[in-house]
């Protein structure tokens, strides 16, 4: 089992930044994962937004972020972040942190093995 634990969500205005943070534990695999944050609007699809490979350690960032937010990982301390910058009222969502072992890279349909709680941002305009 793996545990996500997510931290940062909150309410900023439009163009504020926010940090998300994940730490991760229980049965990792640090040498093959692939890690993400979603999000999920109220009436929207789950959409991811940022994902982390271990496939050459890279990351993808979808196009209605890009440029806006950053992924990161603390190897150190098993913790995922998402940097969040320019906000806009359409990013207002729930955040999820997601993990899959044994994998170096997550196809844009791959189902995440583990889920975090979710952490709420809300963006005024």
């Amino acid at each position: 089992q793996v545990q996500l634990v997510e931290s940062g969500g909150g309410s900023v205005q439009a163009g504020g930044s926010l940090r998300l943070s994940c730490v991760a534990s229980g049965y990792l695999i640090n040498s093959r994962f692939c890690m993400g944050w979603l999000r999920q609007a109220p009436g929207k699809e789950r959409e991811r937004v940022a994902t982390f490979y271990t496939r050459g350690t890279t990351t993808d960032i979808a196009d209605s972020v890009k440029g806006r937010f950053t992924i990161s990982l603390d190897y150190a301390k098993n913790t995922l972040h998402l940097q969040m910058n320019s906000l806009k009222p359409e990013d207002t969502a729930i955040y999820y942190c997601a993990y899959s072992g044994g994998v170096d890279w997550c196809s844009a349909g791959h189902r995440f093995s583990f889920y975090g709680q979710g952490t709420q941002v809300t963006v005024s305009s």
